[in-house]
């Protein structure tokens, strides 16, 4: 993501939930049942037919909601998620084309690194705002900590293998802007449309938030 100040849905909310819908039908619930908890923002991915669908529905119905389209590995997922409403779009990887294209469509793009080089490619592409997947399988605490002496000005939303409590620690690094996270809405919690758990998970993330 280009431009020198970062977007609000890196920095108004701690966590990020991160969500893969089969069932259209759960999105807006499960978007107002964020809301209710305190949370603004949504990654829906991209890993199965119902995502672009779910993403539509958000924005039309939830329009108070950030919604963004993840794992978009492709321009044709760019411009798809772009078309359905999506606000931003997240990335498990970058590419050249990828990079480029996002900037064609204006949309707001988090390419994701995991190395020092894949993070200079971002940078000499004009991006400053990254996110930095697998976090715990990409070395964790330690690497955004090496990472931040060469690269002072990248900034990072971690995401793989964050849970509610390791999250603190990560949010505690001047690198990091926010966190990715899947424990929020749980596959049973949405197989149940357990609303009051999410709710209440979103409140407790609302919560943490970075040392002042």
């Amino acid at each position: 993501m280009t431009g020198s100040a970062p977007p609000e849905f890196l920095t108004r909310w701690p966590v990020i939930p991160v969500v893969t819908l089969t069932d259209a039908q759960l999105a807006v619930p499960l978007a107002r049942a964020l809301l209710s908890g305190g949370i603004g923002v949504i990654e829906v991915t991209l890993r199965h037919a119902e995502g672009l669908r779910s993403i539509a529905i958000i924005a039309r119905e939830v329009p108070e909601m950030q919604i963004g389209a993840g794992t978009a590995l492709s321009g044709a997922d760019l411009r798809a998620a772009a078309q359905a409403g999506a606000t931003f779009a997240v990335s498990p990887g970058s590419t050249g084309s990828l990079l480029s294209e996002a900037r064609t469509l204006g949309l707001p793009y988090l390419p994701a690194v995991a190395t020092p080089s894949e993070l200079m490619t971002g940078l000499e592409a004009g991006y400053r705002y990254f996110k930095f997947f697998p976090a715990t399988a990409a070395g964790g605490i330690d690497m955004l900590r090496a990472l931040q002496q060469p690269f002072p000005q990248a900034r990072f939303c971690a995401t793989g293998g964050i849970s509610a409590a390791n999250a603190p620690e990560y949010l505690r690094l001047a690198n990091v802007l926010c966190v990715g996270g899947s424990w929020l809405v749980s596959a049973e919690a949405l197989a149940r449309r357990d609303w009051g758990r999410v709710s209440s998970l979103a409140a407790e993330a609302a919560a943490l938030r970075r040392p002042t």
